[in-house]
């Protein structure tokens, strides 16, 4: 699969400003700094389509983007503890909002630092996925990192900590484009089952 031309289509802040997608939506969710800016930039080949930050938390609005075959929304990030609890809850409710148009999401990339243990609100986000049937696939974050013996011990352990097999889990690094080629494979799967 080759993408080309991905292009930032609109922020949301309310359920009212959400698109509804015309062709397949991706939705990448995760904990604050774990990494989605960079692997949306990775995937799209462009170096700033999504705004990076050294400080957690700022994507606070539902980003979309146009990858040519799909739709990709860059959800809010959550679990920075710096934000307001007023800030979190908007956050929640945006992101409650956006999963309850579900028949609308072809599939979720959960987002893990592969340095860390899954904390618990991904395992609520884990959980919540899973009670709503949505399909998802955990993607370990900044495995360039690591050394290959290390990623292989802590794939292990992140797959593991969300009760998954470790096939389930993919490594990935935007820096360095590792793992790219696999991501690409998944998202290939996901559009060709959406199509059936």
């Amino acid at each position: 699969m080759q993408i080309n031309g991905a292009k930032f289509l609109t922020s949301a802040a309310t359920a009212s400003q959400f698109l509804k997608p015309e062709k397949p939506m991706i939705a990448i969710c995760g904990k604050s700094n774990s990494g989605k800016s960079t692997l949306i930039n990775m995937l799209a080949n462009q170096k700033r389509l999504a705004k990076t930050s050294a400080a957690p938390g700022r994507t606070r609005l539902v980003n979309y983007f146009d990858f040519g075959a799909f739709l990709l929304a860059d959800l809010p990030g959550y679990g920075y503890a710096a934000v307001s609890r007023a800030e979190k809850e908007k956050w929640a409710k945006t992101l409650d909002a956006f999963f309850a148009k579900k028949e609308e999401i072809a599939h979720v990339f959960l987002l893990s630092d592969i340095r860390r243990d899954p904390s618990q609100d991904d395992l609520q986000m884990l959980t919540f996925l899973n009670f709503h049937t949505i399909p998802f696939t955990v993607i370990a974050t900044k495995c360039d990192k690591l050394s290959r013996m290390n990623r292989i011990e802590r794939m292990r352990a992140v797959a593991n900590a969300f009760g998954l097999g470790a096939d389930n889990v993919l490594a990935v690094s935007g820096q360095t484009g590792e793992g790219k080629e696999a991501l690409l494979q998944k998202i290939s799967e996901i559009l060709e089952n959406g199509a059936e």
